[in-house]
């Protein structure tokens, strides 16, 4: 594929041409991706000597320039810029050929694995009665499309178009914004899809940001602006038009040639991108038929707007201009002259917009509910309840509380939302009034939210997710009585409704999210006007963007292997696996520094209890604690120093090449008091969610305790001979562990949570020693606060100061799914 597209090739035997070796290639790599300023790397290269040591043949960065444009080939065609003409004003667009933009996606080597091109139903059971929802092509969309297109032009392959638009600001200051429009297809699998360095998303246009200023009748102005971004994208995507009706041939990166269709299927953006692009009013939904009024119900009829209808309104422009506007008002939408999606084939705008996880959720919802609990609780006491959480992997400690934050962004909105629930337990309300609404309101939207982003969907968590909706619907009017709201009319709401059927249509949420376009602002947005000299920046930036591109592309070394790929449901966990240092964190700590550093209060006799079950083995009868007792006051430790270990990590698994990297996905400290001068650091015994046996269910929690994990450590490999047969196993890594108490029958019937205590035996905490490997995953607790919460409690001691706790379940999907 790279030397099929060189220009020019001079030298066959040149992997890397037109650069004269591999060093050259790196170097104008770096240059492009990496590196400084063009006037820095001239610089650079100007020092006497670098030039010729590292054997290149630009001396600088104009040369380097002059060799990309003209001889590095690049999969993704040119930009060109064209002029359209509104309200008699001329605007600069700058847009590439999206055909050749799909075929450059299509025909990458890189997807050529993972690309589906047929719709597949997935079902969890034998018999074919629980179908799942997960990528696009499981989805009701593409079966429906694919029978509609095989009726007219039969054993063409669907090319679902994913298009998104989001003007986005590129400069701190000076108000300078940019308004790009990227193009996706749906049959690259979403695990691509939603990594901006995959290079599964293209550039497709930038679009003027004129605000029209000169037009002063505000009303004039809004119908111009609508008019301008639907004239510029009608002239990007009318190449569509005849491709997804005639079809084209294209060519898939495993050589194989299909007769395509590339057909109009989703778009993504906010709210007022979905207004812009549908025409709807503000404060209407851009999907249905329901009344601004009546968006805050959950029982209210509604119906999708009917594209026909629309349609007929939207012909009536020949019919002069008065007609025109009342037609468009019967069919509710704005009077825009000839919108983008007019004409596309097999095309519903009103089925096309699709859930926003981002913006509805995190930054409409969830901002919204943060400012009710606000003004119900006082935010002076949730912020001291924040202030003392126990630390966690999956918790962001917010030493100044929350309600004090502003421009709160969606990542810090999702992590207020891993233990809002649990903090406002016990708080005191106004008037006295039951608490017991306010949390079961609160559930339910969370308890939506995290279902909203299961990476599969059944029918059964389909029903979850409504029932979640009804929950919060039911109980919301707590806000009302608490003089709080008036109503709840807030579209975002409202838009809740549509998640089931758009899931069935399109696949899951995490297929169409505004969060993993509003990177591609970065890349191909701001970093692209930074490399400007702020002078007719458009051109500049298309043209560094351009050679970016271009040194994205590698020479084919060893060519493309194309193991074939089969795409399955994914499940809530993640691809894992435990993983422990080489070397202990501290070589050498003493029994009584374990005690009073670590705080293993009856360490010597967890451990001797632990030998005496070890030696014993599958022993038919177990023991009674007085027996075990007494066997373990028998043991003599050939050694009075262990290895410790400082914190347990789950790192990810490498899943088929789909996703890459080692990350870090959890972690469980368990880290000693030490003196920093005259200053205390109080020890860290993170709390773990703890396996009682090999042969436990996860979904079953009989089988599964919460401990604190006190200190991790090694037994020496010569004492084993001492203290064990032969014939005994014992795990590399062990724990001293101390037992909260079993979980009970059922959650908490307001807040869902379970609520546990430590375990208590003669007045002293139950501890004992377990394997590392039986420690599945890290658990947070939240105190019971009561009223008020303790001001002498903080986040380092509150394990400690605390008896009665809430198991979290919100920190991440995997920990709400066990505890639902």
């Amino acid at each position: 594929m790279y030397r099929a597209q060189l220009v020019d090739v001079e030298d066959e035997e040149n992997l890397y041409y037109p650069f004269a070796s591999k060093i050259e290639w790196e170097v104008a790599r770096w240059a492009k991706l990496r590196g400084s300023s063009s006037t820095a790397f001239t610089d650079l290269l100007s020092i006497d000597g670098v030039s010729e040591r590292l054997g290149l043949s630009f001396k600088n960065a104009n040369e380097l320039n002059k060799l990309i444009d003209h001889k590095l080939p690049t999969g993704r065609p040119k930009f060109k810029r064209e002029q359209v003409i509104v309200a008699g004003e001329s605007f600069d667009v700058y847009y590439r050929d999206i055909i050749e933009c799909v075929k450059s996606l299509y025909g990458d080597p890189d997807f050529a694995r993972y690309l589906t091109f047929s719709p597949e139903r997935h079902y969890a059971d034998d018999d074919e009665t629980v179908r799942l929802f997960h990528d696009m092509h499981t989805g009701k969309w593409w079966w429906e499309t694919q029978k509609k297109l095989d009726a007219q032009q039969p054993g063409g392959t669907i090319v679902p178009i994913i298009i998104s638009s989001d003007k986005t600001q590129v400069t701190m200051f000076r108000n300078k914004t940019a308004y790009p429009v990227y193009l996706t297809i749906g049959n690259i699998p979403k695990e691509l899809r939603r990594k901006p360095s995959s290079g599964s998303h293209v550039l497709l246009a930038y679009l003027p940001t004129s605000r029209l200023e000169h037009i002063t009748n505000k009303a004039s102005r809004r119908r111009a602006i609508a008019n301008l971004y639907h004239a510029c994208l009608r002239r990007v995507l009318a190449p569509l038009i005849p491709a997804g009706t005639e079809g084209i041939s294209m060519r898939s990166g495993d050589g194989a040639h299909r007769r395509c269709h590339p057909i109009f299927a989703s778009f993504i953006g906010d709210y007022p991108e979905q207004l812009l692009t549908t025409g709807v009013k503000f404060g209407e939904c851009p999907k249905c038929d329901v009344d601004a009024k009546d968006t805050g119900s959950n029982t209210t009829q509604f119906h999708l707007r009917k594209l026909s209808e629309v349609l007929d309104a939207l012909a009536a422009f020949d019919d002069g201009n008065l007609a025109f506007v009342h037609a468009c008002a019967a069919a509710g939408i704005k009077p825009i002259i000839h919108p983008f999606w007019e004409d596309l084939p097999f095309a519903n705008i009103f089925r096309a917009i699709t859930p926003d996880v981002l913006h509805q959720l995190y930054q409409g919802l969830i901002k919204h509910l943060l400012a009710w609990l606000s003004a119900a609780c006082g935010g002076a006491e949730i912020d001291a309840r924040c202030r003392r959480l126990p630390p966690n992997h999956h918790i962001r400690l917010f030493t100044k509380g929350i309600t004090c934050l502003s421009r709160v962004s969606g990542t810090e909105h999702a992590q207020i939302c891993r233990f809002i629930l649990g903090i406002i337990i016990d708080i005191r309300l106004p008037n006295n009034l039951n608490a017991g609404r306010l949390l079961r309101a609160v559930r339910g939207l969370l308890d939506f939210l995290y279902l909203a982003q299961y990476p599969c969907h059944s029918s059964e968590t389909l029903h979850s997710l409504d029932e979640a909706l009804d929950l919060f619907h039911q109980n919301k009017d707590i806000f009302i009585q608490l003089g709080i709201r008036n109503n709840f009319n807030l579209p975002k709401l409202h838009a809740a409704r549509h998640y089931h059927l758009m899931i069935t249509l399109f696949g899951t949420t995490d297929n169409y999210n505004t969060e993993y376009t509003e990177r591609l602002h970065i890349d191909l947005a701001k970093d692209a006007y930074r490399a400007t000299n702020h002078k007719d920046e458009f051109i500049q930036m298309t043209r560094w963007l351009e050679r970016k591109e271009k040194n994205s592309t590698a020479p084919e070394i060893c060519g493309h292997h194309f193991e074939p790929y089969h795409s399955r449901p994914p499940d809530m966990t993640f691809r894992r696996e435990q993983v422990m240092t080489k070397h202990p964190t501290v070589k050498a700590v003493s029994f009584q520094k374990m005690v009073e550093d670590y705080g293993t209060t009856h360490f010597r006799e967890a451990l001797a209890r632990y030998i005496v079950h070890k030696r014993r083995g599958d022993h038919s009868v177990p023991l009674r604690d007085r027996e075990l007792d007494l066997l373990a006051g028998d043991i003599h430790f050939p050694f009075n120093r262990l290895p410790v270990f400082h914190k347990i990590k789950w790192c990810s698994i490498d899943t088929g090449g789909v996703t890459k990297g080692h990350v870090t996905l959890d972690s469980v400290h368990a880290k000693p008091q030490q003196k920093l001068g005259s200053r205390l650091i109080h020890r860290r015994s993170d709390t773990a969610f703890v396996r009682l046996g090999e042969d436990s269910v996860t979904n079953d929690l009989k089988g599964f305790s919460v401990g604190q994990v006190r200190v991790i450590f090694s037994l020496p490999q010569k004492s084993l001979q001492v203290l064990f047969p032969p014939t005994v196993n014992i795990p590399p890594h062990l724990a001293y562990i101390e037992w909260f108490t079993p979980f009970p029958s059922a959650p908490d019937r307001n807040n869902g949570l379970y609520k546990l205590s430590r375990l208590m035996r003669g007045g002293d905490r139950v501890s004992s020693i377990v394997p590392v490997g039986d420690i599945m995953r890290s658990i947070h607790l939240i105190p019971k606060f009561g009223d008020s919460a303790p001001r002498e409690w903080t986040s380092e001691t509150v394990l400690e100061d605390c008896n009665v706790f809430w198991v979290n379940s919100y920190i991440d999907r995997y920990t709400f799914s066990i505890f639902r």
